[in-house]
């Protein structure tokens, strides 16, 4: 919930502003006058490929007025940063268990609301040829509000996976990609590379169905069922738009309470003793709309300036090698005004029509190095990932889903499956072609 002491750090956090504030993001709208072009050079007004700015700034600076606040937030873009980046403390509702205390915890590498290095931990087992979460659900958080409580698994818990956390730059973009876009491109990569869209349920739209885009398994469509999962089951903030996406999917009663020794709001422990004496909700929804507004008002990461002569060189050699069919290139955003997340957001004017490169098409594969966990795309999902955003990859050493890899010629090794012809065409490539490739793969 907005708490007092809270909205008064806000006021009190702007008042000491120097710079300009800038307000939040616009809905997403149609059409467009722009031609799609896929020129990695080229500045149209509507490519925000090569804005060149600092990663993290509001997506409006130095180029148009602040937009209008938007009907799912009412906060300016600093005031959203700034809570977006508060702690949080037991006495606003953390815990007992979570993973860390706040969103920029998890996102802030360089900039706020980028990667980290942090990782999340899932556990499973197989059971009757299904992968089945660990009692309690799948996420298995990494820290608790008292030693008695931190969560542990057994040895029956056979399927684990560590997740390193992404990048929510540019995100606000990435919403306002319609359905329609996203299929359209997978069908037409080629069969043997094609990806899965999974339809999942919006929360702020009582559980309507929309293409997910966000998280390694492409668990999220929009940002409020984003940000409201993450706070519920990273942080334990109880809100209403924790929806059912995180936590669990195989176990529908796992991740909807706090206690591990009731099925309730966790009041007392099994001894007495206070857990979470914090009443439910523990955010009203105001809290979760500004993490929603921040990452939405985000500037999409721009690429390297100036482009190393290495990277031009290897840009056309990330086509002909394979890379972009999954790694799509380009895109454009719906027209201002169209409704999306099943009716519930329309597509602002700054989100609107505009042309990102994002080299990802959000949707599921199989390329060798899955985790076995399940999520809402069903049974066959347990060894797919969802394509990995490129843009911004340049501002992180950790690399795949687990961050154990640390050079881009190794993570492009490890790609099999749907991505050997892939992997294959870059090892075919001489010496000097795969150091320009790599180098226009750390331009973005």
């Amino acid at each position: 919930m907005m708490k007092l002491m809270k909205v008064l750090a806000v006021l009190l956090f702007v008042a000491a502003l120097a710079l300009p504030v800038w307000m939040p993001r616009s809905v997403e709208g149609q059409g467009g006058t722009e031609a799609l072009t896929t020129d990695m050079d080229a500045k149209t007004p509507g490519d925000l490929f090569n804005g060149f700015g600092a990663l993290g700034t509001p997506i409006d600076e130095c180029v148009a007025p602040p937009v209008a606040p938007t009907a799912r937030g009412n906060g300016k873009f600093e005031d959203n940063k700034f809570i977006f980046s508060e702690r949080e403390t037991v006495a606003d509702g953390l815990g007992p268990t979570y993973n860390d205390v706040g969103c920029v915890e998890c996102h802030q590498s360089v900039d706020v609301g980028a990667f980290s290095q942090t990782m999340e931990f899932r556990a499973g087992h197989i059971s009757g040829g299904a992968f089945v979460d660990a009692p309690g659900g799948q996420l298995i958080h990494a820290r608790g509000t008292d030693s008695d409580i931190v969560e542990h698994i057994s040895t029956a818990e056979t399927v684990k996976a560590f997740r390193i956390t992404t990048s929510t730059l540019g995100d606000g973009f990435v919403e306002c990609l319609s359905n329609t876009v996203l299929q359209n491109n997978v069908a037409a990569e080629p069969t043997a590379q094609r990806g899965v869209l999974t339809s999942v349920p919006v929360t702020e739209a009582g559980n309507q169905l929309r293409i997910g885009r966000f998280g390694w398994k492409a668990q999220q469509a929009s940002l409020l069922s984003f940000a409201g999962d993450a706070y519920l089951n990273e942080m334990g903030i109880t809100n209403k738009f924790a929806g059912d996406g995180g936590r669990s999917s195989t176990d529908p009663n796992a991740g909807h309470f706090e206690n591990p020794c009731s099925t309730a709001e966790a009041i007392v422990n099994c001894t007495g003793l206070p857990f979470d004496p914090v009443a439910d909700p523990e955010d009203d929804g105001g809290d979760v709309m500004a993490f929603a507004d921040f990452m939405a008002a985000t500037r999409a990461p721009g690429r390297q300036n100036p482009i190393p002569a290495s990277a031009t060189r290897g840009d056309p050699l990330f086509t002909s090698a394979g890379c972009a069919v999954c790694h799509t290139r380009t895109f454009q955003t719906a027209a201002p005004g169209t409704l999306i997340n099943g009716g519930a957001f329309a597509v602002p004017t700054a989100l609107g029509n505009k042309i990102i490169h994002p080299f990802s098409d959000f949707a599921l594969h199989d390329i060798g190095t899955g985790d076995g966990i399940v999520q809402n795309a069903g049974q066959s999902s347990a060894n797919q990932m969802r394509t990995a955003p490129l843009w911004g990859i340049r501002a992180r050493n950790r690399f795949m889903h687990e961050g154990l890899n640390v050079t881009i010629t190794d993570v492009i090794n490890l790609h099999a499956g749907q991505a050997t012809a892939a992997r294959n065409a870059f090892n075919s490539l001489s010496a000097a072609s795969r150091a320009d490739l790599v180098a226009f793969v750390l331009s973005l």
